[in-house]
């Protein structure tokens, strides 16, 4: 894989003038940590006598459990316990939807449901006394796909949803059938995708232990505060008798979202046995009990006049939840309607429906929903530029929203790059080029996506707090509880306090989360922590400064108005007597504001809601404050005798807003392109009734260095006047378009329009064969 990186240039957008530190190539502050090894992990955690647990799953997608015989385990040399659903508190529990027991509590669901679980003087002896457990079932009927699940009298998952249909809803906006009536082009299409795992290199995991009647978890979760409210729900337990603190994050990508039962059970563990407990997912629990992607089943229909402006969408979305709901009902609304904020829709309707099955639960994964979305959307569109005999880049231009466009669902755009994006990625591509000097079975294709930098999900609340600390040592310590899952964002969190403090970014510290001890936060999940809690983080440090620069005008007999702070000192003008210029070190004059009569410390405190909207139950209101883009094409070549997908090249243009940290945003981009095209072409198991035949690495085939392509990557210049320095999320666009962009590269190479994911060779070659692709 080779990257060129457009980097950015200059530092007055047309809108601001940006501090020095914002738009560098700051060091990660984790760096020396994660490099030395001395970074603590889920599974570094050791806590005195700590125990090990283990969980027994079920091999039954639907059964009855009969009995549980746990006595062969409880003989076992070294167990101290082994629970089972009696154990618990027997109260469901999920982030929209309680559905879920913390141990399966008289039927199973799925194979892989939490059964029981054991905990152990060594992993390996609970691990053996897990397989010791006896359990009786009852199997039952299974539904195994969203066919047999919908069908008539179909066996039902849960025995309060009726039909399997575990959420739905509909809406039509702008009347969608008079502006087909209108069209002059209409295209169509179904088009399915596939689970996707996270596989994260660093598996779930937790350590519990109680102190009387309260529980502290040290838990590799992206939401600490989220997830401490679920915990305490399965618990039973009041919420302030719950305490969660965050390790360090081998990769989340939304897998690690405290969906799970893994937490909850070591809890219960470690207060059966009076001990500290440890419990770490196996990677074969890791693809047997997470929450991978949802598939999705689009059913896709566009109209267009006759000079290519697009007219109205109509979408059918049926989603596989699974045994169990997790973050899928949110999952499902933003893949129904955000994508509906690219393009100038006169029109669009919808109908979406959430399914039960009696396979592994579905859950949030890196681009919530728009991947699925952009899949099926972007190659209908594809389809009607080659209907209308237009270029896909002169059709995107023509229908794309700018700043100041409302969606459908109201949406408002603060700010927006995307045609910019387009005109990039096509340039980077040289799709103009390539098209003038076609090679044999290669092919292009661009593609679009838009998301949210933050969502009103939770409550009618997207915000966060921070707390700046200016310590009496000239430091800045950043008290916030949104954390870090690998992405840099306690980097930019620092960059964003230095550069509004005119300290170094060494001389700032950023707070891991703990539920005790941290600011409120709703933690790392819709691309919202650089934009919101950036926000907050900037507010905290601005309120800090003033402090500090009122504290030293006192301290050098200068006005607040005439101070500012520079590399850690603050500085004035020479006084209107002949007075020198007065400069004091930052800790010197923290320290004269402190060791006084009736002396204060110099704290910042900041806040920022999401200027956003809570939408209703058919999804309509603005969801988010601002709005990301970005476009991206991609050329690939096809082996015409196996049908074998090599991606040669691909540009990605996104429009995050001022690049606070160009490393930083560059990672993302690229890590949302190797997952795009892992979900594209290599990411899936055979299955058998209902669980991967091998769940393991050796048959599930991520991408490697060795497929990945060329990449062009460059950032629009925009600045979104809401954001921390006129700042945006980057963190899951790139991934949103990847999957389409591939397919219809395909479709323009051979001919052959692939509709299910993931694009395999044989699918190409025997559409090669019969050409009987829709292309």
């Amino acid at each position: 894989m080779s990257t060129t990186t457009v980097p950015v240039t200059g530092l007055d957008l047309g809108h601001a003038v940006l501090p020095p530190l914002i738009g560098s190539a700051v060091e990660r502050i984790d760096a020396l940590e994660k490099v030395s090894g001395r970074a603590s992990y889920a599974a570094d955690t050791r806590l005195p006598r700590m125990l090990f647990g283990a969980v027994v799953r079920s091999p039954h997608a639907s059964a009855r459990i009969v009995s549980i015989d746990t006595s062969a385990a409880e003989r076992l040399p070294g167990v101290h316990v082994v629970i089972t659903g009696a154990d618990t508190a027997q109260v469901k529990w999920g982030a929209f939807r309680p559905d879920l027991y913390p141990l399966a509590v008289d039927y199973v669901r799925y194979v892989g449901d939490d059964v029981a679980a054991v905990a152990a003087r060594d992993i390996e002896t609970a691990r053996r006394a897990a397989e010791l457990v006896v359990v009786e079932y009852e199997v039952l009927p299974a539904v195994l796909s969203l066919d047999e699940a919908l069908a008539e009298g179909a066996p039902l998952v849960h025995e309060n949803t009726p039909g399997n249909v575990a959420h739905e809803f509909s809406f039509d906006r702008g009347g969608v059938e008079d502006w087909f009536e209108r069209s002059d082009v209409i295209v169509e299409g179904t088009w399915q995708t596939a689970r996707q795992w996270h596989a994260s290199i660093e598996t779930i995991g937790c350590t519990a232990e109680w102190s009387g009647d309260r529980v502290s978890l040290w838990v590799n979760t992206q939401t600490p505060f989220l997830a401490r409210q679920r915990y305490a729900t399965a618990l039973g337990l009041p919420l302030r008798a719950v305490r969660v603190v965050q390790t360090e994050i081998g990769g989340g990508f939304g897998g690690k979202s405290g969906d799970d039962n893994a937490s909850v059970i070591c809890a219960i563990l470690a207060r059966r046995t009076g001990r500290a407990v440890q419990l770490m997912h196996t990677r074969e629990d890791e693809f047997l009990a997470s929450h991978p992607r949802i598939p999705m089943r689009y059913k896709v229909r566009l109209g267009f006049t006759s000079d290519g402006l697009v007219t109205a969408k109509d979408i059918e979305v049926t989603a596989d939840n699974g045994a169990y709901t997790g973050k899928a009902q949110a999952v499902l609304g933003a893949a129904t309607v955000r994508h509906d904020a690219l393009f100038n829709y006169r029109a669009v309707r919808a109908h979406s429906r959430l399914v039960y099955t009696n396979l592994v639960p579905t859950g949030a994964f890196r681009g919530f929903g728009n991947p699925s979305a952009d899949w099926a959307v972007g190659q209908a569109w594809d389809l009607a530029a080659d209907r209308l005999g237009i270029e896909v880049p002169d059709l995107f231009l023509l229908n794309a929203v700018e700043t100041g466009s409302v969606s459908p669902h109201n949406h408002k755009i603060t700010s927006c790059e995307l045609k910019q994006c387009i005109t990039m990625a096509a340039k980077a591509i040289d799709w103009a080029g390539k098209r003038a000097a076609p090679k044999p079975n290669r092919g292009l294709a661009m593609g679009v996506s838009v998301h949210v930098s933050g969502r009103r999900s939770f409550g009618d609340y997207d915000g966060s707090s921070a707390i700046v600390r200016l310590a009496e040592d000239g430091r800045a310590v950043v008290i916030v509880g949104e954390g870090e899952i690998g992405t840099g964002a306690r980097t930019t969190l620092a960059q964003i306090a230095a550069a509004e403090l005119g300290l170094a970014v060494a001389d700032v510290s950023v707070t891991r989360p703990d539920t005790d001890l941290t600011t409120h936060a709703l933690g790392a999940l819709a691309s919202r922590v650089t934009y919101v809690a950036g926000n907050a983080v900037k507010r905290a440090a601005e309120h800090a400064c003033t402090q500090l620069l009122e504290a030293a005008a006192s301290q050098l007999g200068r006005p607040a108005s005439q101070l500012w702070v520079e590399d850690g000192v603050v500085h004035g003008p020479a006084g209107s007597e002949g007075e020198a210029p007065v400069r004091s070190p930052v800790g010197a004059v923290v320290r004269a504001a402190l060791y006084r009569p009736d002396g204060e410390p110099i704290v910042g405190v900041g806040s920022f809601d999401n200027p956003s909207e809570f939408p209703d139950q058919s999804r309509y209101g603005n969801e988010s404050g601002a709005y990301n883009f970005a476009a991206e094409a991609a050329e690939v070549e096809v082996d015409p005798d196996t049908g074998a997908v090599t991606v040669v090249e691909l540009a990605a243009a996104v429009d995050c807003g001022t690049v606070l940290n160009p490393p930083l945003a560059e990672g993302q981009v690229e890590g949302g392109i190797a997952q795009g095209i892992g979900m594209a072409l290599t990411e899936r198991f055979d299955w058998e009734a209902g669980a991967p035949t091998k769940p393991n690495f050796n048959d599930y085939k991520l991408p490697t260095a060795g497929i990945m392509p060329k990449l062009h990557i460059e950032f629009a210049d925009s600045y979104e006047p809401t954001g921390p320095f006129g700042a945006k999320g980057v963190g899951e666009i790139s991934l949103d378009p990847v999957p389409s962009i591939i397919a219809s590269a395909v479709a323009d190479a051979v001919g052959v329009r692939i509709h299910e994911l993931p694009i395999t060779a044989e699918n190409i070659f025997w559409g090669m064969e019969s050409k009987e692709g829709d292309r």
